[in-house]
Parts: C-alpha cells; sequence; structure tokens
C-alpha cells in the first residue's frame, strides 16, 4: 500500500511540476517569481512525500525517512504561512487588499517563527493512520495554529483582486476546512496533496496577467511612437525655419 502511495506522490509531482515550469514562462517581473514558482514548490514538496511513504513502509532508511519528513513538516508547516501572503503581496496592487495581505504576511512570519522553533525544539513523529500520513509535533498541535494557518494562507488568496486567486483561495478553505473535520490527523498530509492538485490554476492567472502586460507595452509603445514622430516633425519644421532665416 505504501508503494502505492509513494507512486502517486511521484506521479503527481511530476504532473503540478509541468505546470509549474509552464507557470513560471508567462512571468513578466521579478515581483512575480516567487508567486509563479508556488506550484513547483507544491511538486517538490509532493516528490519529497513520496519518499516519506516509501520510508513508513520499509523501503528506505531510517535516516532518509527522518530528511524527508523534516524537509516536508517544515515546508508545509513552518514556511507556507509566511510564503503564500508575502508572495501575494508581492504582486498585489496598490489598495486596501494589499495592506491587508500584507499584515496577514507579518501575522504569517510570527507564526512561520513559532512554528519553527517548535519543530527544531521538540521531536517530530510520522505514521500511518487510516492509510493517511500523520505527522504529529506537541508544540503545533493547537487550534489556534491551525485557525492562524488558515488565516495567512487561504485568508490572503481570497483577499486577492485576481478571480483565479480568490478561486484558488476558497476551494484551499473548503478542502481544510473538510479536512479538518473528516481526518484532523491527516491535516498537514492531505491539504498539501490537495492544495498541490488545484494549483494548476495559478497558471492560468499567469497567463491572463501576461496578456495583460503585453497589452500594456504594447499601448506604451504605441504612445512613445506617437510621441517620437510629433517631436521629430516638430524638429524638421524648426529646422526648415532656420534654413530659410539663414537663407
Amino acid at each position: 500500500m505504501e508503494i502505492y502511495f509513494a507512486v502517486l506522490n511521484f506521479t503527481l509531482s511530476g504532473a503540478i511540476g509541468l505546470i509549474g515550469i509552464l507557470t513560471l514562462t508567462k512571468v513578466s517581473t521579478p515581483k512575480e517569481v516567487l508567486f509563479a514558482a508556488l506550484p513547483l514548490f507544491f511538486a517538490l514538496h509532493q516528490f519529497t512525500e513520496g519518499f516519506v511513504w516509501l520510508g513508513v513502509g520499509g523501503h528506505i532508511g531510517e535516516r532518509a525517512l527522518d530528511l524527508a519528513a523534516g524537509i516536508f513538516i517544515y515546508y508545509a508547516q513552518g514556511v507556507l504561512p509566511f510564503l503564500v501572503p508575502f508572495a501575494l503581496w508581492l504582486i498585489e496592487k496598490e489598495g486596501w487588499r494589499r495592506k491587508l495581505i500584507g499584515i496577514l504576511s507579518i501575522l504569517g512570519f510570527f507564526l512561520s517563527a513559532y512554528v519553527m522553533y517548535g519543530l527544531a525544539t521538540v521531536p517530530s513523529s510520522v505514521s500511518v493512520v487510516n492509510n493517511t500520513l500523520y505527522y504529529y509535533n506537541p508544540s503545533t498541535e493547537h487550534l489556534w495554529v491551525a485557525l492562524i494557518y488558515i488565516l495567512t494562507t487561504c485568508g490572503s488568496l481570497m483577499l486577492s483582486s485576481s478571480v483565479s486567486v480568490a478561486l484558488f483561495g476558497l476551494l484551499n478553505l473548503i478542502g481544510l476546512t473538510l479536512i479538518y473535520l473528516w481526518r484532523p490527523y491527516g491535516f498537514t498530509s492531505l491539504w498539501c496533496l490537495y492544495a498541490a492538485a488545484i494549483s494548476g490554476l495559478l497558471y492560468f492567472y499567469f497567463v491572463e496577467r501576461r496578456v495583460r502586460f503585453l497589452q500594456e507595452l504594447k499601448e506604451k509603445r504605441e504612445a512613445f511612437s506617437e510621441k517620437l514622430e510629433t517631436e521629430l516633425e516638430s524638429l524638421k519644421k524648426l529646422r526648415l525655419l532656420q534654413r530659410k532665416s539663414y537663407g
């Protein structure tokens, strides 16, 4: 059974990784790179969990299992609460939405710091419960941690001015809520699997953003060309006047 789930993770990783690479090709400005890289990060994350499944099934050594589980839980619980709102804050246009996302980024930073400290000082464990990986750490097993986590990740996405990103956030909120009610012990593993599967929505956001960027670039070029033509005509007329005055 563990082999089956490992293959599932590796396969999903490859599919999402391809979408992640395509998403990065639609980046228009440096500020977009971090947010555009999220699908690729999710793909690498699922690739890591494939090794966790191999480890709990005894197919790789205990040291390799600890390394894979550590990478997975640090990214899922410690990095994402800050990474998601901060990456979105970088590309959100000025206004009240960006200010709120900025506040959530700060909140996410402090949550990430707390979680990272807990993961670093208190040993974590991973086990299989009802065919689901259960990542356990006493310092992060609190309802308030889960609520702030949802607020910083899903909340920031739902605040986006983009329909695609807001939909991605809403679907994540629905998924997180159902997972927490259905299998709370699978909160970390199942949500990351679900988020990775629907992260392809971000590709459409960047396609839309790329089209808008190129249109604005074209309009600026046309405006510049018109201004240049006008200035050239003005200079030509001035030159003719000078020739007549000296002629």
